[in-house]
């Protein structure tokens, strides 16, 4: 009896680990240690394993990367929690993202928010502004940074020229954010000339994200990247903006380069969140560029801490490898795969085999005799 729940524990546990019913008990254990795995095995199994560890994890290449839900699991960010966060007092994490890995990291590291900003162009396509990026770009990128979301809240930028011409207009491009993209909100910049749009936005169900202050995608008719609402009446027509935009039924609204004192009395009046990005503590949340605050690229604005400066110690693990592959340090040993004594043997004889048959065969050439 005991032999033959051993046999079935032995069987359920190749099924288990997708392997053949007649694997040896070492490919087994080797297969425990290295398919990937998420539960634990029984404890018939954990004997026939030989102590093998129970909790498997998995491996993955840069041919197969590891799925974004095998880091903590956590609610997941929704409007309503946002609003909570809101009453709460609580201050909102936003941070952008423009690919599958840096989707995954943000959401891991539990952001409350992931941005697909149209910085992306810059900071990820090398283009000179953020007004070059087309709409099938963002899209693809969306879709990147959506497969790598589980828990954060996906909202995406609408790219220049995507939502200005017309209410409708912009409504067909923020369907394909949400349908082609996998984004759950879109974010489009500008004031009460907006309104109109985001109302419309808003009534065929699709959440907006406002945007005023300094509007990248016009920096042209700003003159340039520069602060905004330095004046009294500046910020008045700020306010003004702000209001229409809750009006219209933005979730919330993002105030980029602002004077502080303007930024928290906009807080201060409006019943939705602000999230700052060089607007001051006062906001209801900040946002950054992730490239930025990781230290990427030399410049970075003045309200951007650096809290890493990964530029460095990246192109310091670049040259390290390519000193290690030019003085043949790497690959070692244990980056190679080995082979069964009895198979490497097989191999080698084969081989001698076939050299001494191209041998034989060349000194037939030259001799002449068969």
């Amino acid at each position: 009896m005991f032999a033959s729940a051993r046999f079935a524990a032995q069987v359920r546990t190749k099924l288990q680990l997708g392997i053949p019913r007649s694997a040896s008990p070492g490919l087994i254990a080797c297969s425990a240690l290295r398919i990937p795995l998420q539960h634990r095995l029984s404890s018939a199994s954990w004997v026939s394993l030989n102590h093998v560890q129970p909790t498997v994890h998995m491996r993955s290449y840069s041919t197969r990367p590891a799925e974004s839900d095998q880091h903590h699991v956590r609610p997941k960010v929704t409007l309503a929690t946002l609003r909570k966060l809101y009453k709460r007092r609580e201050p909102i994490t936003v941070m952008t993202a423009h690919d599958f890995p840096t989707g995954t990291l943000v959401d891991k590291a539990g952001i409350d928010m992931t941005l697909v900003g149209d910085s992306l162009a810059m900071v990820a396509l090398g283009y000179t502004s953020t007004s070059d990026i087309t709409m099938d770009e963002m899209l693809h990128h969306c879709r990147a940074v959506a497969r790598g979301t589980r828990s954060s809240f996906l909202v995406a930028d609408m790219p220049f020229g995507s939502y200005e011409t017309s209410p409708d207009h912009a409504v067909n491009n923020a369907v394909r954010m949400m349908k082609e993209g996998k984004v759950e909100a879109v974010k489009l910049e500008g004031g009460k000339e907006m309104a109109p749009t985001i109302s419309r936005l808003t009534q065929v169900g699709i959440p907006v994200l406002g945007h005023i202050g300094l509007t990248p995608q016009r920096q042209a008719s700003l003159g340039g990247y520069k602060v905004q609402g330095k004046t009294a009446a500046k910020a008045k027509v700020m306010i003004e903006d702000a209001l229409a935009l809750q009006q219209a039924g933005c979730y919330a609204i993002v105030l980029e380069a602002v004077p502080e004192p303007v930024a928290r009395h906009i807080t201060n009046i409006l019943k939705i969140p602000t999230i700052g990005i060089g607007a001051g503590a006062g906001c209801s949340g900040q946002v950054l560029v992730q490239q930025d605050m990781l230290g990427l690229y030399g410049r970075v604005p003045r309200f951007c801490k650096t809290y890493r400066s990964l530029a460095d110690e990246i192109v310091g693990a670049l040259r390290e490898y390519s000193a290690d592959v030019k003085s043949g340090v790497f690959p070692a040993e244990e980056h190679c795969y080995p082979m069964p004594p009895e198979e490497l043997e097989r191999f080698m004889h084969s081989i001698g085999e076939k050299q001494g048959e191209k041998k034989h065969h060349e000194d037939v050439i030259a001799t002449g005799n068969a």
